[in-house]
């Protein structure tokens, strides 16, 4: 009878001990994954601005405005969860300047401003979305 509960017990203690590391490995690489999607950039458009609202404390893309200087990329990255795009122009009028298309949740864009100027941008999937880059 010891015998058998001595063997039960290890039995029980191997499952356990290979269950936590199983379950260790796993959050692990959740982790990994995660820390694999955070882009770098300028300009973010941050989570839930494809609602209407952002405009009002004008943080649908932060910062709204940026300065930069001539010959310098700006990159914006969106970081919703939801598609978004940088046109330059406005709603009602864009212009050919510069055009992202959709952008996936995570994925970037970057442009080149080779020409002082102020260039303002909108998101053509929320019109309320609107930014503005100043170069010097």
């Amino acid at each position: 009878m010891i015998k058998k509960i001595s063997i039960l017990s290890a039995v029980v203690v191997t499952v356990i001990v290979i269950l936590t590391f199983s379950l260790t490995n796993t959050s692990e690489n959740k982790t990994t994954e995660k820390d694999d999607l955070i882009v770098e950039g300028d300009v973010i458009m941050p989570t839930k601005v494809s609602r209407p609202g952002c405009e009002v404390q004008d943080i649908c893309y932060i910062p709204s405005s940026i300065v930069t200087e001539k010959g310098k990329p700006v990159t914006w990255v969106n970081h919703d969860s939801a598609f978004h795009s940088v046109t330059s122009g406005f709603y009602e009028e864009p212009t050919d300047l510069f055009d992202s298309g959709h952008l996936d949740p995570f994925e970037s864009y970057s442009v080149r401003f080779d020409e002082s100027g102020t260039y303002d941008y909108f998101c053509t999937l929320h019109p309320w979305m609107k930014g503005q880059v100043i170069v010097k």
